[in-house]
């Protein structure tokens, strides 16, 4: 039986479901807009629950890495504040209709969005992820059951007190959004076992929580999140414009799913590229695991050495990446297939012929030509924010916004047909 702390609250957020998936939109986005406001009035409370958050943390010892994705900062706070604001300006999904046609025998069919119903999700250590799901499953009109990691609990709580002030001050449902309090990790697997109560689980972060949540769940899933990201320096790159790509997707944030994990180099390109790459990495301290034939072109940089057999196919989430020459691009597109996650893939390339190959063969939720995969993400893509990023094929892949929260149902519109 589920834990009875989670069991209250999904069923106090099923029952709200019905009410908040028909809320109308102009109230919808004065509770975001209400919301935004609280963030940047309410900044005292927050930052202090994120100060104990970080005190902890920092005396067990968490790594400096996750520690700056555990911190809050004003600035921090009102950059999400702008973030709700932009999916307030974002169309409502919900009661979009879409592939209207008319039969021959006259029925009028189309398709209309629907909220989800109840959507659970599990992750850890980032606070402002609370501020993200929650405002997209409000506007997309599912209601939502937070199961946070202990390392954030206060700042996440603080979050959600704000969150559901918003909701009541506008009368709106306010138990549509849930926090599970409680850190047991076992409220994890009864969590993905209530089928007929949770409608979607989405997991965020490592590895670990994904498989488990992958093979023990009961509940429709959507996974993702861990990306092995490549960037392919195809032989007629543009020198300065491949060294600023695979610079910015590997440093601009290394401890997040889109950052570089593996370059590609061609050989044409290797002898010029890999010495400028290596001169470029070494200010700031890269490390790179090469295979022999990049070890040749850069044996000399303090940042360099020899790659060992798993350092291709992971994701490192830190300042290091995994090195490799290939003789051409299909050589780079058959490296992709086999070590990939399916997340995000580039190439850089001055000819259309090879950029036209690379997204028509590699296989990912996002592929670029000539850009950081840095970019993957539901700010970045229009979408105001995410609820994580899908590496699946169903039911939604990429990052998952507004319309990725919504399913569809038939409306047929008739006049008195019958059926011979």
């Amino acid at each position: 039986m589920p834990h009875t702390d989670l069991e209250e609250r999904v069923r106090a957020a099923r029952a709200v479901a019905p009410d908040l998936a028909n809320l109308e939109t102009a109230i919808k986005n004065a509770v975001l807009l209400d919301l935004a406001g609280r963030l940047e009035r309410d900044v005292g409370s927050v930052l202090a629950a994120n100060e104990v958050d970080m005190a902890e943390a920092r005396g067990a010892g968490m790594a400096d890495a996750m520690l700056d994705r555990l911190l809050l900062t004003p600035e921090r706070l009102a950059a999400i504040a702008d973030d709700v604001r932009s999916v307030a300006r974002l169309p409502d999904p919900v009661g979009e209709e879409f592939d209207a046609t008319t039969l021959p025998n006259g029925l009028r069919l189309s398709k209309r969005r629907v909220p989800l119903g109840v959507i659970g999700v599990i992750y850890e250590s980032r606070p402002n992820v609370t501020i993200d799901i929650s405002v997209l499953c409000l506007k997309s009109g599912n209601a939502v059951v937070l199961r946070g990691g202990k390392e954030a609990r206060r700042s996440s709580e603080a979050l959600v007190r704000l969150v559901r002030a918003a909701l009541a001050a506008h009368d709106a449902p306010e138990d549509a959004v849930q926090m599970v309090q409680d850190p047991d990790r076992a409220l994890v697997l009864d969590m993905i076992r209530m089928r007929g109560e949770i409608d979607l689980v989405v997991p965020r972060g490592g590895s670990a929580l994904i498989e488990f949540v992958r093979e023990n769940a009961q509940v429709p899933v959507v996974t993702g999140g861990v990306g092995v990201c490549h960037t392919y320096v195809h032989e007629d790159a543009d020198l300065d414009k491949a060294l600023e790509i695979v610079h910015n997707a590997k440093t601009r944030r290394p401890t997040i799913c889109n950052a570089l994990d593996t370059v590609l180099v061609h050989e044409g390109l290797a002898d010029r590229f890999l010495p400028a790459l290596a001169e470029r990495w070494e200010e700031v301290g890269v490390e790179m695991r090469c295979e022999p034939s990049a070890l040749s072109y850069v044996a000399d940089s303090p940042v360099a050495r020899p790659a060992q057999p798993d350092d291709f196919g992971q994701e490192f989430l830190a300042l290091k990446a995994a090195v490799k020459v290939v003789p051409d691009l299909e050589a780079a597109i058959g490296h992709i297939r086999e070590y990939g996650s399916g997340h995000s893939e580039a190439i850089i390339t001055e000819g259309y012929g090879a950029s036209r190959e690379f997204v028509d063969r590699v296989d990912a939720a996002a592929v670029y030509v000539n850009a950081s995969t840095q970019f993957t993400d539901g700010g970045q893509f229009g979408l105001g924010a995410e609820v994580g990023i899908s590496t699946q094929k169903f039911h939604a892949r990429g990052p998952l916004g507004l319309r990725e929260l919504t399913s569809y149902k038939w409306v047929v519109l008739g006049d008195g047909q019958t059926r011979p």
